[in-house]
């Protein structure tokens, strides 16, 4: 997978070394990602981040996920994450996930990051079909979706696992 920049972002695979800031971003974000992600917790490690790089590696090798960090063009700063993942080969279509540090939050990063991982999965994966889906109360998710073009289709009950428990979603798609 290329590294490629859109509008001031650069995406790229995420590399070990980049395991200490990855760790920094989370635990920065809890209160914000933490509140949609459950992985992002105050005690997220290096660890944490280096097992999960690994995870990216290999769904992107099973062709099940495309897994990217998000960067800063001029400073490299990373950002943030996002990844096309639970790829349908048969019928074309997978899922859009993405988020943003804290400190980075409210300055377009999301809405910049969803714009140009569309093309790549149209493009690029050949998919018919991109979701957003996104745990029901997580009104900035929803705004970037509908921003980027995304069109609600339903709420979806029990449909994602947040903090021990179910919750329904919101179900976005995107179609080329």
């Amino acid at each position: 997978m290329q590294p490629f920049v859109f509008q001031g972002l650069l995406f790229r695979e995420f590399l070990d070394t980049d395991a200490q800031d990855f760790a920094n971003a989370a635990r920065e974000s809890v209160d914000t990602v933490g509140r949609w992600m459950p992985w992002c917790t105050a005690s997220f490690s290096e660890q944490n981040a280096l097992d999960w790089f690994a995870m990216c590696r290999a769904s992107r090798d099973a062709q099940t996920g495309h897994e990217f960090g998000v960067f800063s063009e001029d400073a490299g700063r990373l950002l943030g994450g996002v990844g096309l993942n639970a790829i349908n080969q048969q019928n074309l279509f997978c899922n859009l996930g993405y988020w943003v540090r804290q400190s980075a939050q409210r300055q377009g990063v999301a809405h910049r990051t969803v714009r140009a991982m569309l093309p790549y999965a149209f493009n690029t994966l050949g998919m018919h079909r991109v979701e957003i889906v996104i745990a029901a109360g997580n009104v900035a998710s929803e705004a970037v979706a509908r921003k980027a073009g995304a069109q609600f289709e339903c709420t979806a009950r029990n449909r994602l696992q947040l903090h021990g428990g179910p919750v329904p979603a919101s179900i976005y798609s995107v179609i080329p």
